[in-house]
């Protein structure tokens, strides 16, 4: 097992520099003038814009950009972001935590009601339990993510009124977060609220994450579910599962223990990348809810033309990837023995 974890982290350089390579090396297919562009905030500059280039190197080799940027990366230097007026890295450091909280309070009900209802369907094959969660199933995953969220906002903000329409926390809380002894353990707002005995905060920041977390809750656990049934339905009708009932062991012993445990093999490696998904930013629910993390500031660099907070946000998602890859690979093993690493 050392040995495994300590071979993908010596990956992890590798597979970091690769996707720094295949995304400079996409940019090199704009003109330097378009590049140029990215560093433009004003027409003065618009005017100089052949300066530009000549002091950001963009006329020069791609070796030698790659060089340079890759040189500033390893210093701390991701550059400046111009959709968020800030360094990239700053930007990353304060944006994560909402992100974060948003992907915890979606991820754990996706994989625990994912589970819970495609081991239902399974074990109630074709019965009405079983039809009505894959009706739920079908329509949750055939809802794109940004119309169920407008949806939501309609119903939920707009005619009902029952919970806000942007933002993670209301403005009157704003004031206490800003309060100097208001303390960031964790820099998740929830949390930190709780630590700090600030109840009306975090009731006021639950009351926020609540429309975000049920829009991905609905449309993401729709597909664990489906894998989930799929894969119970061909462990229960496996040899291994009929030899436990012919040697008299309690059903619920079979179906939990044996036929459930081999199931989660795949749902494990699609939950792994569904909270990495989130991690890296569910680009659309935080842009319908202006909920402000790392998504909804992509979407703004993307249309901005902000090179250097595409190339960050790109180095960020490669080392989650291969995280979260890595984890994924070790809850292989604990989940079934038969897995080795040697």
């Amino acid at each position: 097992m050392t040995t495994f974890i300590l071979r993908r982290l010596l990956q992890l350089p590798f597979v970091i520099l690769a996707v720094t390579i295949l995304i400079v090396g996409v940019l090199q297919l704009l003109t330097p003038q378009e590049r140029a562009s990215a560093y433009v905030t004003n027409e003065q500059q618009a005017r100089n814009i052949d300066r530009i280039i000549k002091a950001r190197g963009l006329d020069q080799p791609f070796h030698i950009q790659y060089g340079k940027w890759l040189s500033g990366t390893l210093q701390g230097d991701l550059g400046f972001s111009k959709a968020s007026a800030k360094p990239v890295w700053d930007t990353l450091k304060e944006r994560f935590p909402a992100t974060l909280e948003l992907a915890l309070f979606a991820a754990i009900p996706i994989v625990m009601f994912g589970i819970w209802l495609g081991t239902m369907a399974a074990l109630h094959k074709d019965k009405l339990v079983d039809q009505t969660v894959r009706v739920l199933a079908i329509l949750g995953y055939s809802l794109p993510t940004f119309v169920l969220g407008i949806v939501l906002l309609v119903v939920f903000y707009g005619f009902l009124g029952w919970f806000p329409g942007s933002g993670n926390v209301g403005i009157v809380q704003l004031f206490e977060i800003a309060d100097p002894e208001f303390k960031r353990y964790t820099g998740l707002l929830t949390v930190d609220a709780a630590l700090n005995g600030r109840w009306a905060l975090l009731l006021d920041a639950l009351h926020h994450i609540v429309l975000p977390a049920l829009t991905l809750i609905i449309v993401i656990s729709a597909s664990i579910v489906m894998v989930m049934r799929a894969n119970l339905l061909e462990a229960l009708n496996s040899d291994y599962v009929r030899t436990a009932r012919a040697k008299g062991l309690h059903s619920r012993t079979v179906h939990l223990k044996h036929a459930r445990r081999n199931a989660l093999l795949p749902v494990v490696t699609l939950s792994g990348f569904t909270f990495l998904g989130l991690l890296t930013g569910a680009i659309f629910t935080e842009t319908i809810f202006g909920y402000p993390g790392i998504g909804q500031w992509v979407a703004t660099a993307a249309q901005q033309f902000d090179i250097a907070g595409v190339l960050g946000f790109a180095l960020f998602s490669a080392v989650l990837v291969v995280i979260v890859s890595t984890v994924t690979d070790i809850l292989y093993g604990v989940i079934d023995p038969r897995v080795r690493f040697d």
